[in-house]
Formats: C-alpha cells, sequence, structure tokens
C-alpha cells in the first residue's frame, strides 16, 4: 500500500467518464496508444496511455473509460498527454481499463 493521503488530497482528482472517438499506436514506441477522448462539455484531449502490449486499438474505440484530466500536461515521445486512463490490475498482469457499468454520459465526474 502506497502511503496514506488526506481527503483534501483525494478530492483534487478530477475524474471523468470519457469515450475513446480514435485510437492508434504511438509511432516509434513500444508500449504506447494515443487515445483522442470526449470528454463532453470539457472538450476533447489526447491521452498517450502504456497500454499498447495488451490492448489493441480496434477493441478500445467508441468505448467509455474513467480518466484522471486534471493532471499536469507530460510530454511524452515528443507529444502531451492531457490525463491518465484508469486501470486495474487485471488477471495475469494485463491493465484492465476501467469503464461505467452502463452508458454514461461523457464529461460525467466520478463521485
Amino acid at each position: 500500500m502506497k502511503g496514506v493521503i488526506t481527503i483534501d488530497d483525494f478530492t483534487k482528482l478530477d475524474m471523468r467518464v470519457g469515450t475513446i472517438i480514435e485510437c492508434v499506436e504511438k509511432e516509434g514506441s513500444d508500449k504506447l496508444l494515443r487515445l483522442t477522448v470526449d470528454f463532453g462539455d470539457e472538450g476533447k484531449r489526447n491521452i498517450l496511455s502504456g497500454i499498447k502490449q495488451w490492448h489493441k486499438p480496434q477493441n478500445l474505440k467508441n468505448r467509455q473509460f474513467v480518466f484522471v484530466i486534471n493532471l499536469e500536461p507530460r510530454k511524452m515521445m515528443g507529444e502531451l498527454s492531457e490525463g491518465m486512463l484508469l486501470a486495474a490490475d487485471g488477471k495475469n498482469g494485463i491493465p484492465s481499463p476501467l469503464k461505467p457499468k452502463s452508458k454514461t454520459p461523457n464529461g460525467a465526474k466520478i463521485l
């Protein structure tokens, strides 16, 4: 377990549901996929995720997942990533992206 945080630390996270509208392999990377994600009123963002070895772009496109959208943008392989896809440590160590149980409006807050 990581160190204990306060509720104030936790409430700083802005977690939202988004739909991946485009997903491609990041050229020159063995790990990264470039996700273009629709967050409704929050707009669209490019997010780079290191899940390429386990997930195919065509299996992620048009699906909803949970993201952190208020991380400081980070440059990865010359490209800006504007958030983070949340995933659980799944079966055999394969990351399992977190998703809503049913269709949810893009940009819906995780409470």
